[in-house]
């Protein structure tokens, strides 16, 4: 990739598809020829939204809870779609045959996102740019940058700073789960304030921060008390993540600089590396990143029913994989875009292949592939449209290993998200400061 490509922003040509023959956010509007995939014609919007649905925090009702499976994907019959799965999904039914399975259900292009949102990205289109060496975007901020993406690091760009809302706070679990099906889970409250996308932010007052990440631990005991804080940077090559840990029995915040890259994750018991949370994450700079290009696959897509508040841990969390028959998946085209890790660069894996919604920019599927070169893990985000807000995020993000047959969940609601809406940017210096983890983490 040549630094001219890098740095260019579209024409004014191809950005007036935008809205028009193209979704605000660069996607099709056109379903396919076969008629598998619909036209997109605005996801859920409020007078879509189920009227079950009274408050935020509540489970959200599934808008297609009547709808069956049109067929299901199973080891037997896997050759004949092999076509439309990611190498990662057919090792899935290599390594489990007798229970991973794959339910496929109708297509809905559900996801919606607010019209501020798809304002400042049409208007960012023709500015926003790469910097210099990739590792960071400009002239985009409150917008998806390159709707029309030319590059591989366009493409992963807008998945790192997609829209998910201004403000989060969730209580949720975590779980590794062991080949024998046996668990632990680690519960905690978590905020993020996504600083990118407050309203009336500007690149000088953004500082260089993409969003804030506090995150307390409820349970077990042992590890109760403890706390995260992290700012995460958009340019970490330029300026790195900056984090710190509370250690509640020493009553101490100390410094965590090494939560990025392949730093394993504790709680996820080694299964996860720090840059693998939310399916990709951090500084892009230690791979090479190719546009293969548009691909329709099977993807995990309105998964409601995984996250229901009538399915218990113990239907949901089975050996190898979650219980297939709470699982959704959709024909959905996605960006298709690999990174390879670059001649004298360290990481655990060697190769990563990311296939991104193309109506949301969300990573649906992530292969991942050991020094080796053979596939190692296997990342699903079941995603679901918090159409409340609205946008289209994951439910659950679900990590396998392949080769040491156990599986990592980030995501287990113990109820659902609350997301909050500012008029006005919180202040950093009185809220997520390391002065004010050490004050939360005591109470």
């Amino acid at each position: 990739m040549t630094a001219g490509s890098a740095m260019a922003a579209i024409s004014a040509e191809e950005a007036a598809k935008l809205g028009n023959e193209l979704t605000p956010f660069g996607a099709e509007k056109a379903g396919n020829a076969a008629g598998t995939i619909p036209a997109w014609t605005g996801g859920i919007t409020k007078d879509k939204i189920p009227a079950a649905y009274k408050q935020p925090g509540q489970h959200y009702p599934d808008p297609y809870a009547g709808e069956k499976p049109e067929f299901v994907i199973t080891a037997a019959n896997v050759q004949q779609y092999a076509d439309k799965l990611t190498p990662g999904q057919l090792a899935m039914f290599e390594a489990y045959p007798e229970s991973f399975k794959m339910p496929i259900y109708k297509t809905h292009r559900s996801h919606s996102s607010p019209q501020r949102v798809y304002d400042a990205t049409i208007a960012a289109a023709t500015k926003a740019k790469l910097v210099e060496g990739g590792n960071g975007v400009t002239g985009s901020i409150g917008a998806i940058p390159f709707p029309i993406p030319k590059n591989g690091l366009e493409a992963l760009w807008n998945h790192m700073v997609r829209y998910r809302g201004e403000y989060v706070v969730r209580s949720a679990s975590e779980v590794a789960v062991h080949r024998t099906g046996v668990y632990t889970l680690v519960s905690s409250q978590q905020e993020a304030g996504f600083k990118y996308y407050y309203p009336g932010m500007t690149e000088a007052e953004l500082e260089n921060i993409l969003f804030y990440y506090l995150s307390f631990t409820k349970a077990p005991a042992r590890l109760a008390g403890g706390a995260v804080l992290v700012h995460e940077t958009l340019d970490q090559v330029k300026e790195p993540r900056q984090a710190w840990a509370y250690n509640a029995g020493q009553r101490r915040v100390r410094r965590a600089p090494s939560i990025s890259y392949d730093t394993p994750i504790t709680d996820a018991d080694g299964l996860r590396t720090a840059d693998d949370t939310d399916m990709y994450n951090g500084a892009p700079d230690r791979y090479e990143w190719k546009l293969v290009g548009k691909k329709e696959i099977y993807i995990p897509y309105n998964n409601y029913r995984l996250i229901s508040s009538e399915v218990s841990y113990e239907q949901l969390l089975q050996p190898g994989h979650v219980n297939p028959d709470l699982t959704r998946y959709e024909l959905h085209r996605v960006w298709v875009v690999e990174g390879v890790l670059k001649e004298g660069a360290r990481h655990v894996y060697s190769k990563r292949t990311l296939y991104l919604d193309e109506d949301s920019w969300g990573a649906a599927v992530v292969d991942q592939y050991d020094g080796r070169g053979q596939l190692w893990r296997v990342s699903m985000a079941y995603l679901i449209n918090y159409y409340d807000l609205p946008t289209t995020w994951t439910g659950l993000d679900v990590f396998h290993d392949l080769q040491a047959r156990r599986y990592h969940i980030q995501g287990l609601a113990n109820e659902e998200p609350a997301f909050v809406d500012f008029s006005q940017p919180i202040p950093k210096e009185n809220y997520f400061t390391s002065s004010s983890l050490r004050r939360r983490g005591t109470r």
